[in-house]
């Protein structure tokens, strides 16, 4: 990938050009917290904070992390999300049962509420500490971390207003929360959640329906890398069976080659070129 672009620290509403940077910020959470940092200062960021914790849940995860970064016009949360294979595995484990969702509304998928519950305390002070001037705040993440930025985003809403996010921005999520919970979730984010999936990616498929659903706003990447706001009634399952086919030597992988983070900045960047 060519070096990072620069971030619009103003931005606001729904753009590609937003989105880009927002998956940019996605990726980076994989980093060190040495990485993180340089990025961050890089990109006009001047306060930084870590948030890791390392747990024992039912399920083949270690830890939750995820950062904040701070400027005097933006902060952005972004989670780290996992691996494709090891998220699968325990996204389809069915000896726990869901959890009641943020505020007591819904229910969400028990590791997903373990894992945020883990850090989220740190989260949620570290945006009143670094939130000091009205900036606006961003929640941000990548396969696990998509669902953990939804959920963030979920309890400020239900629990936090004067804390609520001014969008989240998620890529390769899988579904998170039941219909009680997405349905609060979309009248609280109209217009300000948006949920990328890039074409076959498997991991928005799981949890399996109807137990667990995905919120609004679907941002579709098609076989050709074209973003579309919503995904295609007509043609849809061809383009997923073109995109199945694209590799003659792999097509049975297409599913998780789609799900790799350096796909959808890839996609975005296409879109914006």
């Amino acid at each position: 990938m060519a070096a990072p672009a620069a971030i619009d620290h103003r931005a606001a509403g729904y753009s590609l050009a937003h989105a880009y940077s927002l998956a940019q910020a996605s990726a980076l959470a994989y980093k060190d917290e040495a990485a993180i940092e340089r990025q961050a200062r890089a990109w006009g960021f001047d306060r930084v904070r870590h948030h890791e914790t390392r747990f024992t849940p039912p399920f083949p995860l270690q830890d939750t992390q995820a950062y904040t970064m701070a400027s005097d016009h933006m902060v952005v949360t972004a989670f780290r999300g996992t691996e494709p294979i090891q998220i699968k595995d325990w996204l389809t484990d069915g000896n726990t049962p869901p959890r009641r969702g943020p505020a007591g509304t819904g229910y969400v998928h028990h590791g997903f509420a373990e894992a945020l519950e883990s850090i989220y305390p740190d989260v949620k002070d570290t945006l009143a500490e670094f939130r000091t001037d009205g900036q606006s705040v961003w929640f941000t993440g990548h396969s696990l971390g998509g669902a953990l930025a939804m959920l963030a985003g979920a309890h400020l809403y239900l629990e936090e207003p004067r804390l609520a996010a001014d969008g989240v921005y998620t890529f390769g999520q899988p579904r998170t929360c039941d219909g009680k919970l997405a349905a609060a979730y979309n009248k609280g984010f109209d217009k300000r959640m948006y949920r990328f999936v890039n074409n076959n990616d498997i991991v928005p498929l799981l949890p399996p329906e109807p137990a667990y659903t995905h919120v609004d706003s679907l941002r579709y990447i098609d076989s050709r890398g074209r973003v579309h706001e919503s995904m295609p009634v007509i043609g849809a399952f061809a383009d997923r069976v073109k995109g199945m086919t694209a590799d003659v030597l792999a097509p049975a992988s297409d599913g998780v080659r789609d799900h790799f983070m350096d796909s959808y900045l890839t996609a975005l960047k296409k879109n914006l070129d």
